[in-house]
């Protein structure tokens, strides 16, 4: 057996030729490859073929008289070698060895438009994290564990899957494979200021040198590449907000204005950024709800770029467009913002502030020389949006109650399906978003929904499909991740559940994970406390026996914006926590092959009371779900977790309870008061008496029969 690459192939001399007829071949790919450590020279004929046995796929590679047969290719692959060949063709007039394809668009987002997926389009791989490079024998894929076995199942015999995901894994692999003085391509709109600078920072020293293409590579050869949705952006009713559009700007210029640094004006690139600034939504990107757009403000003049047939007529009387003064609107293409920012960095003493986290190097690199050039790692819109307002935080609250009824009803329907057998993941992700979309101001999830059973859910980022959708069963932990979008809001919320009967350690990880959570939901701290300093609350109950998880503890979430919105959250990068900030708390704990934990829920910081000290935070739980009883482990929490506990389950009987008997759901109302009904203050799990079970239920079934 050889290994190469993580892939095995069993090699099949001359005299295995009878065997080899046998076998039915299917050409799948045709390449050209010099074998450099033959003793002969000249060129090989190297043929991919793929041998069909049964349903099953090989992918088999043909060197003069001998082969080498690969391992099983699953039919989610994708056939990649015309795909390649093209873009090592386009490369050579470029006089590039390498070109880097990563998994983004030219605003740094995290969920991009399907004319975006180039990485996609070249590899075969969806992941939402990784990154290619194509030489002109190789082709390699970069990307992180939650990844690699989709990886494996998705990407054909022409990749070579790297199981890393960082910059230094990938410059060192450049630094191997390509000479001293070549020239590595990238598209520059593709990469960040900080991410640009990582990779010349390790090529540079070592005398590979980056090449800024504008004109993206897989572009020119994508033929079929989705055209842009043809949907124009709206902007939102008056209802769900406090400040209008103006006033947005009038915050983001006083931030212009006090800047010590006199900038003259701010470039905003992530897309989030002008939607927030102009209270405008798109449909341009899948889950989220924003529109193709830059935006240039000064303290006297505003550039919007866009696709400008896109713009009605009402949204240019909302702008202001056909005025000249500080409040009116300038529209320009979409396409122009680089030479329309050339131009306006031409003017005397104009300095432009970027920041350096979303602001792609295509539009950077044109901000010479340094002194018309402030930088910081976000932009004050960014930080200014973090801290929603009071009607945000108002109508936020409002959107997770109403989600709170689709999880449950989700929840109680499992209760009644997975006995009998007939429910898989997928129909479970569907029927959850048949429940949201049925609530007051829906407007679709707000991500993939991660349902997952068993040794899926082990997956972290793990989403069903029709090839790998697993049967529920009373037998296997279960773990759904999902959210919505609404005209007031975005949620996310996780739970984790098991309808048989689990094992002591199974229940031990899970109430460990929950302590976590109420751990971080419980603290009070200074306001200006960073995330990044609180984050081992929600680890420490695991570290405690040994366990831990390999995912961020949390992350912010908009108000009918992005699921993960930066720059809120327990990283190292993120901004310190003040009033107004909502973030999801998650932590985890993963089985590999066997089972995985997350509970998620989603907080604002609100203020604390404390005996001695003022300018103290603390968090509210918004997502009002309760937990699955019989993971839970009561001997294991403290007094005042089992406290907190209660009290969050008496919120979600006053809050969500109302909600359920205003929209008439008897049974949903009932399921809800069981599941939420007191804990014992002390015992070996989470068993609830009889009295108060009957107190709990009874007065709700008698209604019931009077009625």
């Amino acid at each position: 057996m050889h290994v190469v690459s993580d892939r095995t192939y069993t090699h099949t001399d001359s005299q295995d030729r009878n065997t080899r007829a046998l076998l039915t071949y299917t050409v799948c790919g045709l390449a050209w490859s010099r074998w450099s450590k033959m003793s002969s020279s000249g060129w090989i004929l190297a043929v991919c073929l793929v041998v069909l046995e049964g349903n099953k796929k090989k992918c088999v590679l043909y060197l003069n008289d001998s082969f080498w047969l690969l391992q099983y290719l699953p039919p989610t692959a994708v056939n990649t070698t015309l795909r390649l060949r093209d873009l090592r063709a386009s490369m050579i007039p470029l006089n590039i060895s390498a070109y880097i394809i990563p998994a983004t668009d030219a605003h740094l987002s995290e969920y991009i438009a399907p004319r975006d997926a180039r990485l996609a389009w070249m590899s075969g791989f969806t992941g939402s994290a990784g990154t290619a490079v194509i030489t002109q024998n190789k082709a390699v894929l970069w990307t992180d564990s939650r990844y690699w076995i989709q990886a494996e199942r998705q990407m054909d015999c022409n990749w070579e899957l790297l199981r890393d995901a960082s910059i230094r894994s990938i410059t060192n692999w450049l630094i191997l494979e390509i000479p001293e003085g070549d020239q590595v391509g990238f598209d520059p709109f593709l990469f960040s200021v900080d991410i640009f600078d990582i990779y010349n920072t390790n090529l540079a020293p070592a005398g590979r040198i980056l090449k800024s293409i504008p004109d993206n590579l897989v572009d020119k050869i994508w033929t079929n590449r989705p055209p842009l949705p043809p949907d124009n952006p709206t902007h939102l009713p008056d209802s769900v907000i406090e400040r209008t559009w103006p006033m947005k700007v009038d915050q983001i210029r006083a931030q212009i204005s006090d800047n010590p640094y006199k900038p003259t004006a701010v470039l905003l690139s992530a897309l989030d950024e002008t939607a927030w600034l102009f209270n405008l939504r798109g449909n341009d990107i899948p889950f989220n709800p924003f529109f193709y757009s830059y935006t240039l403000l000064s303290m006297d003049e505003i550039w919007l770029f866009v696709h400008t047939e896109r713009i009605t007529e009402e949204l240019k009387v909302y702008l202001n467009t056909t005025c000249y003064h500080s409040y009116c609107v300038q529209l320009l293409e979409y396409s122009s913002v680089r030479s329309y920012l050339q131009s306006y960095l031409q003017r005397p003493n104009m300095r432009v502030w970027v920041g350096t986290e979303y602001t792609n190097q295509a539009l950077y690199e044109l901000i010479t020389p340094e002194d018309k050039l402030l930088t910081s790692t976000y932009s004050p819109v960014l930080t200014t949006k973090a801290v929603k307002d009071a009607t945000e935080q108002r109508i936020l609250k409002e959107a997770h109650v109403r989600d709170a009824v689709a999880v449950m009803q989700l929840l109680m329907w499992l209760e009644k399906k997975v006995p009998e057998g007939t429910e898989n993941e997928l129909t479970a992700a569907h029927f959850v978003d048949q429940c949201r979309s049925k609530q007051k101001n829906s407007r679709g999830p707000s991500f993939e929904t991660i349902s997952a059973s068993g040794p899926n859910a082990a997956l972290a980022h793990y989403s069903p499909s029709n090839e790998t959708a697993r049967k529920l069963s009373v037998d296997e932990m279960y773990l759904v991740d999902s959210g919505g979008q609404y005209l007031d809001g975005t949620t996310d919320i996780t739970r984790t559940v098991h309808w048989g009967k689990p094992t002591d350690f199974q229940k031990e990880a899970y109430t460990r994970v929950l302590m976590g959570n109420i751990e971080i939901s419980r603290a009070i701290f200074p306001a200006g406390t960073r995330g990044v300093n609180m984050e081992m609350l929600g680890r420490r109950a695991l570290w405690e026996v040994g366990l831990n998880y390999g995912h961020g503890t949390g992350h912010g979430v908009g108000n009918y914006f992005g699921v993960h919105e930066w720059p809120v959250g327990f990283q190292s990068n993120n901004i310190p926590f003040q009033e107004g900030m909502f973030t999801s708390i998650e932590p985890g704990y993963y089985k590999e092959n066997d089972f995985g934990i997350r509970i998620e829920d989603i907080a604002v910081t609100v203020p604390a009371t404390t005996k001695y000290g003022n300018n103290y935070l603390t968090f509210e739980t918004v997502s009002l779900v309760p937990y699955d009883r019989k993971l839970i482990n009561t001997s294991l929490l403290s007094p005042e977790q089992l406290h907190w506990l209660n009290k969050y389950y008496e919120t979600i009987q006053s809050v969500v309870g109302r909600e359920l008997e205003r929209q008439g759901l008897k049974e949903e109302y009932d399921w809800m008061m069981k599941h939420t009904a007191p804990f014992l203050t002390a015992g070996a799990s989470a068993v609830i008496s009889s009295i108060t079970l009957l107190v709990t239920v009874l007065p709700s079934v008698l209604l019931h029969n009077l009625l």
